[in-house]
Formats: C-alpha cells, structure tokens, sequence
C-alpha cells in the first residue's frame, strides 16, 4: 500500500476515535444532567429551567436614552391615571405604541397606547394596552418612523389633558418626555428540541458530530417575536 494513503487512513482513524470519545463523553454528560433533572420534582422543573436561561442570558439594562435621574420612576400608568394630581411633577418612565403623531411649532406630540415595560424597560407585546398618555417632545420628530413603533419615555408628569378616542372623551396623563427610545419588533424561526443529540454539524473545536443539548428537532418550528434596540 502507498505509504502516503496509509497514514492518511491512519490519522482518518484515530480522528474519528477521538470523535467516538468526545460524543461518548457529551452522552455521559447529558445523561448526568437528565438525571439531575428528574430529581427534581415535576412542578419546579420548569421554573429551574426558566431561572437557568435567565442566568446565561446575562444582565439586562435600561439604555441610557430613557435611564432618567430617578432610580424608581412611576411607571404604572393606572395608578396615574385614577389620581394624576398627585404625581405632577414626578419622574415616570412609560412605553407603548405610537397611535397618534403631531408636529407642533416646536415640538412633537405623541400619543401612545401604553403597555407594561419589562426589566430593560421595552414594552411588552403580550400585555394589553394599560390606557393612553401623551408625551410631547421638545424637538421635530418625523411622523413616518414613529407611526405604529413601540417607543418608552422617560420625563415628569405633567398634568392631564382632555380629548377623544373615537366619539368617547378621555382623559390623557401628559409626560413631558426628555428621554425616549424607539424599538424594532424582529422575528426568528425557532426550532424546538426533543431529547436526545441534537442535530449534525461543525461545532467549534469539537470539529463535524452531532450538537449538543437536548437534541434533535421536535414538532414544527415556531416563530418567536421579541423587541430589541
């Protein structure tokens, strides 16, 4: 036999024993963690798993944009609402979508439906809409990129303001808003895994083997929506 092919087939070998090894250690692993799961009784397991992706996911912050100066700002929209004199002049940090746009002389005069703010103070698109406020900022705003966008402001309380949605009369909180933040809502393709490896593929410096977790592809694949910077 040519002495090139053959220590091309020898080193092919003893790669793929070494592949043998590495999956052989990853199926040990595994099994470890599946057991160390069933351990667990069934009612916390997915509060476990929850607080684990919460964990790698790292710290979320508020963007400097809509931080403000007060460390607890009013952002319960309600609460305002059923009483806004008492909260005149005081901090809030409220979000939600633009419903309404208006260009004034020397400011823009947004409406927004108002949706709770999540710990990086993004509004959260599985919550309804709290109620309506109007928040004036003290510049040009072009009335094409804020239309039907999710946005959070950040600015004392005003006052109140009457007007109208539809035929009804309503009462909007104003917030003189010297911070906002205008988000996008992007989608992805997410697809579940059942147990077992996961699927075929180069995996960092464990080189071509199957992925590692809880493995292969289960049901369909789902679209999942999030709001991000």
């Amino acid at each position: 036999m040519n002495s090139n092919l053959f220590y091309a087939l020898q080193s092919n070998y003893q790669a793929s024993k070494a592949l043998k090894k590495v999956y052989a250690m990853k199926m040990m692993i595994m099994q470890n963690q599946r057991a160390w799961l069933m351990q667990i009784p069934r009612a916390l397991r997915g509060g476990v798993v929850a607080a684990a992706v919460l964990l790698l996911s790292g710290c979320v912050t508020v963007p400097d944009a809509i931080k403000g100066t007060s460390p607890t700002p009013q952002d319960d929209l309600v609460r305002v609402m059923n009483a806004p004199q008492l909260y005149v002049g005081q901090e809030s940090r409220f979000g939600g979508r633009v419903v309404g746009i208006r260009n004034e002389a020397n400011r823009t005069r947004l409406e927004i439906a108002s949706m709770p703010l999540d710990s990086a103070a993004r509004p959260r698109l599985d919550s309804p809409s709290e109620g309506r406020f109007i928040a004036y900022v003290n510049h040009f705003l072009e009335p094409v990129d804020f239309q039907n966008r999710l946005v959070t402001v950040v600015g004392p309380i005003t006052g109140t303001e009457q007007g109208a949605i539809g035929d009804r009369p309503y009462r909007y909180v104003v917030v003189d808003a010297q911070g906002y933040k205008r988000w996008n809502v992007v989608q992805r393709v997410v697809n579940p895994y059942g147990p077992g490896p996961g699927p075929w593929g180069w995996h960092g410096r464990y080189g071509w083997g199957p992925g590692w977790g809880f493995g292969g592809w289960y049901g369909p694949a789902e679209i999942e929506t999030f709001v991000t910077e």
